[in-house]
């Protein structure tokens, strides 16, 4: 299945037979099958016709309205997509299962940094890099420990800050410099790539849950609420390293994303423009149909992992003394 995306500004998508047509002015920029789609994105001002929007929701395929940065602000979703019958069983889990899981995924989270933090050593060895991955197994000896999210969250916030501060050590290309993760908004190049790749994933994450009819606002890291989907936060921790993480360091080392011309200021931030964010989707969508060897020996691309993981998560609702098992990279 396929996700369409609408980066540029100014674009209207239009219906045509059983395809989705981008258009901007009379030119047609991209067309795309309805059946084979499984979501549509639309980053900042662009439209889509009511027949268009009624044909998606008749094959199913939600719609997702985003900023230009990657910020959902809302999706159109038809209506099976709803997640009743699943609720009440995650509704169920015990705080102790809950936790459990909770311990799990920020464990593989920092495992997973500290891998890409490995790998980055054996390439380039520093003092920083170095220490952080001490840090690192340090702190997921305490994560297991950890009696209350209180003290979860704070010794991932405490791994998270170890670790951002030797991955600007990673990054070869004297234009992008990084010293600090920092949000809302993102303070320059770096922390824009980070912050766009983090809401693709998530979006994307968003969807499989709803596919798999879970309830994305119950989670068991993050808190939930009407504006939080907090089960799409907790399962795109294990994720973050291995795949948003790993594509900003390939783009910036390879000089394939300029830090002069994909990037825009506004606002006391920094964003990526429309050609910033459409070298981020085509490098973000090759590096998702890259095969993966699983732990059986079947190749299959990082698409189905983020599946696996979610469909994963679906059989420990419904049996949770069997567990939750993250996804970890060796």
């Amino acid at each position: 299945m396929l996700t369409l995306y609408v980066s540029q500004q100014g674009c209207y998508l239009t219906l045509k037979a059983e395809s989705l047509l981008i258009k901007k002015g009379k030119e047609v920029l991209a067309e795309a099958q309805i059946p084979l789609l499984e979501q549509v994105l639309i980053f900042g001002k662009s439209q889509v016709t009511t027949q268009a929007i009624r044909a998606c929701l008749t094959r199913n395929v939600p719609i997702a309205y985003l900023s230009r940065m990657g910020y959902c602000y809302g999706r159109i979703l038809p209506v099976e997509r709803g997640y009743r019958h699943l609720s009440r069983y995650q509704q169920q889990l015990t705080r102790v299962d809950r936790l459990i899981v909770a311990r799990r995924i920020v464990k593989a989270k920092l495992k997973n940094s500290r891998t890409i933090l490995q790998r980055q050593a054996r390439r380039r060895s520093s003092e920083t890099i170095n220490l952080a991955i001490q840090s690192l197994n340090h702190l997921m000896e305490k994560v297991i420990e950890a009696e209350s999210w209180e003290r979860l969250m704070g010794l991932e916030g405490a791994a998270a800050s170890q670790y951002f501060s030797a991955l600007g050590e990673c990054l070869t290309n004297p234009k992008f410099v990084f010293t600090v993760r920092s949000r809302r908004p993102p303070g320059n190049p770096v922390n824009a790539l980070l912050s766009f790749g983090y809401q693709v994933l998530w979006n994307h994450l968003l969807s499989l849950i709803e596919l798999q009819g879970l309830d994305p606002y119950f989670g068991c890291l993050h808190q939930g609420s009407e504006r939080h989907a907090a089960l799409a936060s907790d399962l795109i921790e294990e994720f973050r390293a291995p795949i948003v993480d790993s594509l900003v360091m390939y783009l910036i080392n390879r000089n394939m994303i300029d830090a002069d011309t994909d990037f825009t200021y506004h606002d006391g931030g920094c964003f990526l423009n429309d050609s910033g964010r459409v070298k981020y989707l085509k490098a973000f969508l090759q590096r998702m149909e890259e095969k993966l060897t699983t732990a059986d020996g079947e190749e299959q691309p990082r698409w189905d992992t983020l599946n696996q993981q979610v469909k994963a998560f679906k059989q420990f609702v419904y049996n949770p003394i069997e567990g939750y098992k993250p996804y970890e990279i060796r």
